[in-house]
């Protein structure tokens, strides 16, 4: 996870330790820098000499305008003891078996120490090899719920990273008990969670502006796949995921623009459930322009929500498990995938 290991056995069995790209970080964070002034960044399941995400916030810290970067490690990753190098390309930092222990690494300034007139790695790589307070070793196993992180994270303003995809109803029930901002990487498919769901229809999250199928790297123990799998020439291991997506509680301008709608609607084309009183909308791209009453849309509309312009009603899914989820999407006998229910709002902004 950018960083970090899944944080306990039965999350690093399910193998959904992903790796995150520079370049998805950077199309994304582009979006949010004036949130960054004088704030504290807290990157909680990141080990910076494996991590994106530090890379791009120590790389930018004077540009963003950061008070302090604070990036906690997990004991027990599984390339722990081949520590990738954050300063070289396939260069291999070997660890020694055993000794290796949980640590943070907080930066309050980062200075042109090469004299280049500009802040690159260089210059991140001297710190950390030169002043001693930067990095300290953790009491504890470095998981993002031990006292000594929930301690970093009461001290943070804004949390960014790549939670462990297995633990992610627990990872953001704890920044909404902390009431933190944040923006995170997650699945899609969280959307339609009995803990995730009423976040987003109080508002008090929603996805931000990137979500599909992107690439990550993935420790070398993952063993290979026909499809959506590749090496590369220095031997790593990539896994492509679908429907990822950024969450984010940070406003931004995409969620207060509205969907332009061309389709009109008819009866004849827009079928109702067998079980629920709403018309099948099969793609975001035909929500009807003219037609006010409940529809069931594919998760991906939320790609696209406007709370303005839409109302979230609930979702059809397995007819379980939440107060939301009223029953299974069901149209002509045939059961659809799951289905978010929405209602245009008469008075728009």
């Amino acid at each position: 996870m950018s960083g970090n290991s899944n944080l306990n056995d039965s999350a690093r069995n399910r193998q959904d330790e992903f790796y995150t790209q520079l370049s998805l970080i950077e199309s994304e964070l582009k979006h949010y820098k004036t949130y960054f002034k004088g704030k504290t960044v807290f990157c909680n399941c990141d080990d910076p000499y494996e991590s994106n995400f530090f890379k791009y916030f120590a790389m930018n810290f004077n540009s963003l305008g950061l008070k302090k970067l604070i990036t906690t490690c997990y004991a027990t990753s599984p390339i722990v003891y081949t520590q990738l190098s954050l300063f070289g390309e396939g260069e291999v930092v070997a660890a020694e078996p055993g000794k290796h222990k949980p640590y943070q690494v907080e930066i309050a300034e980062v200075n042109d120490v090469t004299g280049d007139g500009r802040i690159n790695l260089a210059d991140v790589e001297y710190l950390l090899k030169n002043d001693k307070n930067t990095k300290q070793l953790l009491s504890g196993d470095g998981d993002f719920r031990s006292p000594e992180c929930v301690e970093l994270l009461e001290e943070a303003d804004i949390v960014v990273t790549n939670p462990p995809f297995s633990l992610f109803r627990e990872y953001m029930a704890q920044l909404m008990d902390f009431n933190k901002n944040f923006l995170i990487i997650g699945n899609l498919n969280a959307v339609k969670y009995k803990e995730i769901l009423p976040l987003i229809m109080e508002n008090k999250i929603w996805l931000g502006y990137n979500a599909g199928h992107f690439w990550f790297t993935v420790p070398d123990s993952y063993e290979e796949k026909k499809t959506d799998f590749r090496i590369d020439d220095h031997g790593q291991k990539w896994r492509r995921m679908g429907n990822i997506c950024w969450y984010t509680n940070l406003d931004i301008e995409k969620r207060h623009e509205n969907m332009t709608l061309f389709k009109s609607y008819d009866e004849s084309i827009y079928k109702r459930y067998d079980n629920y009183d709403a018309i099948e909308v099969s793609r975001t791209a035909d929500i009807p322009c003219d037609y006010y009453g409940v529809m069931g849309v594919p998760i991906t509309f939320m790609q696209y929500y406007n709370p303005d312009q839409f109302e979230i009603i609930g979702v059809l899914n397995s007819g379980s498990g939440n107060e939301y989820d009223y029953a299974k999407a069901i149209l002509n006998g045939k059961q659809l995938y799951a289905r978010f229910l929405i209602r245009r709002k008469r008075h728009e902004n």
